[in-house]
């Protein structure tokens, strides 16, 4: 993907993933960070039956926000077996609601134990915003 459509690459780290992530807004730029981290875990959704749900969060600050959001979805792939592709978010540096769809896991790969504070900081770049994200496997 370009830098206006945003995206997100793998990048090396001794132990752990990490992502890099950027997108033109602070909303693609948390929808580049959920598909991302299905990427890495490879995980496939089923085709049915499709679900939606609500995430409202607050948190200090913007990393915060994006670590709180990540390990939802992960609390949401563990417990309820869930997955998501689509991302409708509204977000400020405090607050976000996201309205989010997707379907139970069909297969995960690979699996990621939790979403890391290393080094993590939102930037803001010339084309938007970018971010790189270390998971602890």
């Amino acid at each position: 993907m370009d830098e206006i459509e945003g995206g997100f690459r793998e990048i090396p780290h001794t132990a752990d993933w990490a992502l890099e992530i950027w997108a033109p807004n602070l909303a693609s730029l948390f929808t580049q960070a959920a598909l991302g981290m299905y990427w890495l875990m490879q995980t496939v959704l089923q085709e049915e039956p499709r679900q939606e749900q609500v995430i409202e969060l607050e948190a200090a600050d913007v990393e915060s926000l994006l670590v709180a959001f990540l390990s939802e979805l992960l609390y949401l792939g563990e417990i309820e077996g869930l997955a998501f592709d689509r991302f409708d978010i509204a977000i400020s540096t405090e607050k976000m609601r996201a309205v989010i769809q997707g379907a139970p896991a069909a297969e995960q790969k690979k699996e990621i134990k939790a979403v890391t504070y290393h080094n993590l900081a939102v930037q803001r770049s010339g084309a938007g915003y970018r971010v790189t994200v270390v998971f602890d496997v």
